[in-house]
């Protein structure tokens, strides 16, 4: 009996790096190649531009491959329980870093059956490292990164958002990958731009006084460096008809959604509720705003968010739930509710309450103040999105003050050294864009 060689790809373009590997394991035996889905692969790696469907034709047209499968578990135990390849076959850039963990899983399952992986060296050279540019290049490119969050509400049952505020923080969010407690692979799937930590990095009131200009600076910080999707925090749209140059704006930066918040007059932040005054717009002026900037922005993939306060506000459950409703009526294609109760009861009743009359509208979290329920949880009451809206900047303030204050008290900085990252390790981080 011939024996298997498996090799996964997830790539939407061939290059020698991936011949070479189908040339080693024609030594082995008959070559089946694993298209990693695209679900998997926004887990993984890094979002696909190709579909699967095109990416197995692609893979079946490579000259030594005998066949071409769907592998949708990036641990390749579907592949494995189903096929029983003799070899898998892969770079050995998978022998360290947090893709270990993979190998070592799919280690675990071939032995017990005698299989064996084979660690072919990764293909290093000119022509290879200009293709891996190119992939990340075109993934941070306007057309591919705005449709990217419609896409991946469908994909995956909760959207992961961490803000960002600068381009560092920008890969933070990128390229933090964490071995989950599944063994699988984890990590953000786009960026939350808010106004607050914005204005906070400037040094400035979160009132809306960073004029968008400015604001839109940061979105290009953030886009040069970076490729997941964006949503942008637009505090409450201003003007109408200032609101849809925004849309416009943002649309040709890229970014894919805007949050607007459906209040008036001289921002506050929603979580001062009533203990400041604060102005909430009548459903019919929300919802002009929103009709206004869905006929003014150019693509399909765009989304416009409303942002329901009733709750902050104290307004109660049936003013947001009548809010929500006219905001879909009006064109909104997501809604987001907000709550500044450590209980997170309020929210879930909410959701549970819109999803029994709609059940497709994407709902927005931004688990902020009743941060004890998780993401399965909220996902499991029809929540799509959800937004850890501030916690990098909240927790860098804490240990860059603490820095300056015992570099103050110590006359020098080797009593703070060893909580620092290297200086290597930031370049490190930033030169691998």
């Amino acid at each position: 009996m011939s024996k298997t060689a498996y090799t996964c790809f997830s790539t939407d373009v061939i290059h020698a790096g991936h011949l070479n590997i189908i040339k080693e394991a024609q030594k082995y035996g008959k070559v089946v190649v694993g298209c990693l889905s695209d679900k998997a692969s926004i887990r993984y790696n890094r979002f696909p531009t190709v579909p699967e469907k095109d990416r197995i034709e692609m893979y079946n047209n490579i000259e030594g491959v005998d066949s071409v499968v769907l592998q949708n578990d990036m641990l390749y135990d579907d592949v494995i329980e189903k096929l029983h390849p003799d070899y898998i076959i892969h770079g050995d850039n998978w022998t360290k870093g947090v893709e270990s963990a993979i190998r070592s899983h799919v280690e675990k399952l071939v032995s017990a059956y005698g299989g064996q992986i084979i660690d072919v060296p990764y293909t290093y050279n000119e022509e290879v490292s200009k293709i891996d540019l190119q992939l990340k290049e075109r993934l941070s490119m306007p057309e591919y990164r705005r449709k990217r969050l419609r896409q991946l509400i469908e994909m995956t049952p909760v959207v992961k958002v961490m803000e960002a505020h600068s381009g560092l923080t920008g890969l933070i969010v990128e390229k933090t990958v964490i071995e989950g407690d599944n063994g699988k692979l984890d990590q953000f799937d786009a960026m939350w731009i808010s106004s607050l930590c914005d204005s906070t990095a400037k040094g400035k009131p979160d009132i809306e006084l960073v004029d968008m200009t400015s604001r839109f600076r940061t979105i290009e910080d953030i886009t040069e460096v970076t490729t997941k999707p964006i949503i942008f925090d637009g505090d409450t749209g201003g003007l109408t008809e200032h609101f849809v140059y925004t849309v416009r704006s943002l649309e040709r930066l890229g970014v894919s959604a805007v949050i607007i918040e459906d209040k008036k007059g001289l921002k506050k932040n929603s979580l001062f509720g009533t203990e400041v005054e604060q102005t909430q717009a009548t459903i019919e002026e929300m919802s002009d705003k929103i009709t206004a900037g869905k006929k003014a922005q150019l693509t399909d993939d765009f989304m416009i968010i409303a942002r329901i306060e009733s709750l902050i506000l104290e307004k109660g459950m049936d003013d947001a739930l009548e809010r929500a409703f006219a905001f879909v009526e009006a064109g909104a294609d997501g809604i987001m509710i907000h709550s500044r109760k450590k209980d997170p009861a309020e929210i879930v009743e909410f959701c549970d309450k819109f999803r029994a009359k709609d059940k497709t509208t994407p709902i927005v979290v931004v688990p902020s103040s009743f941060n004890v329920i998780t993401e399965d949880e909220l996902a499991a009451h029809g929540v799509n999105i959800v937004i850890y809206a501030n916690q990098l900047t909240r927790s860098a303030f804490p240990a860059m003050q603490q820095t300056a204050m015992d570099i103050l008290k110590y006359h020098r900085a080797k009593e703070v050294d060893d909580r620092l990252m290297s200086i290597k390790d930031i370049i490190t981080l930033i030169d691998e864009i």
